[in-house]
Order: structure tokens, then sequence, then C-alpha cells
């Protein structure tokens, strides 16, 4: 009869292996969670100069004028009821889901209509990672004044 070997790593093997892991983690983390950051903040410069945008310039050529600050950009989902109701709405609407006007930190982009800094248009902004107006640097806002 044979015997059986049984296979086992050594304490120290298993030390290598666990050390090698945690190196391997402790470099790509950081690298992952920055480029996250930077897709997240792309992905809102996009829906605030062109997504989103596109949708309120649209908006603007079937109606003859933006949606109101109190009409919002749920507008660009629902046909408003209040003041001044568009006459042409398109039927289905100039966005897809409600969660296109969410940031991607999960925080509803700013509308204003006449804006502040675009007074013959809007001003569309987002917080940011932060949620708050201002910042610096990774925390800036993005809007489409700038």
């Amino acid at each position: 009869m044979r015997s059986k070997k049984l296979a086992a790593w050594s304490m120290a093997e298993l030390l290598v292996y666990v050390i090698i892991i945690a190196t391997i983690s402790l470099i790509t983390i950081p690298l992952l969670s920055g480029r996250t950051e930077s897709a997240r903040r792309t992905a809102a410069l996009h829906d605030v100069n062109r997504g989103i945008s596109a949708a309120l310039d649209n908006y603007e050529a079937d109606n003859g004028r933006y949606p109101t600050t109190a009409q919002g950009l749920e507008a660009l989902l629902i046909k408003p009821t209040s003041g001044p109701v568009p006459m042409n709405y398109n039927p289905g609407g100039y966005l897809r889901k409600k969660s296109d006007l969410i940031d991607p930190w999960g925080n509803p982009y700013i509308y204003k209509s006449p804006g502040d800094h675009n007074k013959y248009s809007y001003d569309l902004s987002s917080y940011g990672p932060d949620g708050k107006a201002g910042g610096e640097e990774e925390n800036r806002d993005i809007n489409n004044w700038e």
C-alpha cells in the first residue's frame, strides 16, 4: 500500500504569500481609487457640458425657452404643469431616467434659469465629491460657466 502524503504549506510559505498579496494590494488600491474619482469627475463634466445641456437645448428648441428654476431639471423627464407650460413638449421627454439628474456622487445637479453666470440661458453644476458649494482641487465644483 501506498502512504498518502498530505500536501500542506509551511508557515513560512503562507507568510510569503500573504506578504506578496498585501504588497500588491497596497500598490493597486490607491491607483484604482484615484482613477475612480477621475472617472466620476469626467462623467460629471460630460453631464454638465454635454448630456444634460443637450437635453436642455432640445427642450429650448422645442418650446422657445428653458425650464424655469421652479420647474427644474425634472421638466426634462415629465412635462411641467406649472407655468409657463411648454406647448411643444416632446412626448418621450428629453432624458431617459431620473438617475440622469443625479451626479456621480449621488447628489442632484444644481439648475437655475435664468442663471447668475449665464444670464440668457441657465447655470448647471455639481458640487463635486464633497457635496458642498466651493472647494479646491479634487473637491472643486463642476459647472457650465468656466
